[in-house]
């Protein structure tokens, strides 16, 4: 078990997400830096979907109430165990009664914090991924007692098969394809889509990032569509937004840039006021 001592920002947990529901108009949820959370389970010979804690800007304090080991991946939040500072992307044995406890914002923006043998909170729709009016709770609050994993100690250390990469936490170029509307955009719009570099706006969670330039637009609303975690749709306004991974399922802006898989981990990884840029191959 994990007592919540106080909740940080925004944490959660999350696993890779519902599948098969979207017909129902229930999003997918899920890690949004899904590359960042496989290692950190992958760092303890957890299977890389087991459910984790994701943990945005500002980290909770949690005491734990059973031996485990832990691993935090993405995000560099300052982490300290005991008061003591520790690194990330690093399995790290845990007794019972000990405190993690987060500081300092120094790099990125989420940590995924992964425990030997998952979370084992309540799965609903085949997934442990927390959504409101789907889960029981929304979020991680405080007093919450998490249940985790029992704890089998097979004296590992670390898995040194691992190569961490997390150049992604640094980068601002976004890979994109086309989005299903994005021929009916004008030369010029799409020059100035593909060149200008955008800003992160304070309108950013796990349901979509806005961007604070605007492309004029002179497209007309479409019937509405289906959307997906990575879809770019351009307002009537001209405004940008970002779909990330608890969007709705359809939507009748257009939609005139879809996000690579890796760019939704390189975007989640981003907060208000930093920069990015979209690149499309061949154009």
């Amino acid at each position: 078990m994990i007592k919540v001592l106080s909740t940080g920002i925004y944490s959660t947990i999350q696993d890779f997400g519902r599948f098969g529901v979207q017909n129902y108009g229930i999003p997918y949820s899920g890690v949004m830096d899904k590359q960042s959370a496989s290692f950190s389970n992958a760092i303890l010979g957890n299977p890389i979907d087991l459910p984790v804690m994701e943990i945005t800007m500002l980290g909770p304090k949690l005491q734990f109430e059973t031996k485990t080991r832990i691993c935090i991946s993405g995000g560099d939040l300052s982490p300290k165990l005991n008061n003591n500072p520790i690194f990330n992307n690093k399995s790290i044995l845990v007794e019972t009664g000990d405190v993690l406890s987060f500081g300092k914002l120094n790099r990125g923006f989420r940590a995924y914090l992964s425990v030997q043998g998952g979370f084992k909170t309540e799965n609903v729709l085949g997934s442990y991924s927390m959504y409101q009016d789907i889960t029981p709770k929304s979020r991680v609050e405080k007093g919450d007692i998490l249940k985790i994993a029992s704890f089998k100690d097979n004296g590992m250390r670390a898995n040194a098969s691992i190569k961490v990469t997390d150049t992604h936490l640094d980068t601002t170029k976004i890979d994109v394809d086309k989005g299903p509307e994005f021929d009916q955009l004008s030369e010029d719009q799409k020059k100035y889509l593909l060149s200008k570099t955008f800003s992160i706006s304070k309108d950013n969670n796990r349901m979509a990032y806005q961007l604070n330039e605007v492309l004029e637009n002179t497209l007309e609303p479409i019937i509405t569509s289906l959307v997906k975690p990575g879809t770019i749709q351009l307002t009537p306004s001209g405004k940008l937004i970002v779909l990330m991974k608890d969007c709705q399922t359809t939507g009748g802006y257009p939609r005139v840039l879809q996000l690579k898989t890796a760019a939704i981990n390189v975007m989640s990884q981003k907060y208000t006021g930093q920069m990015v840029s979209f690149s499309l191959d061949m154009y």
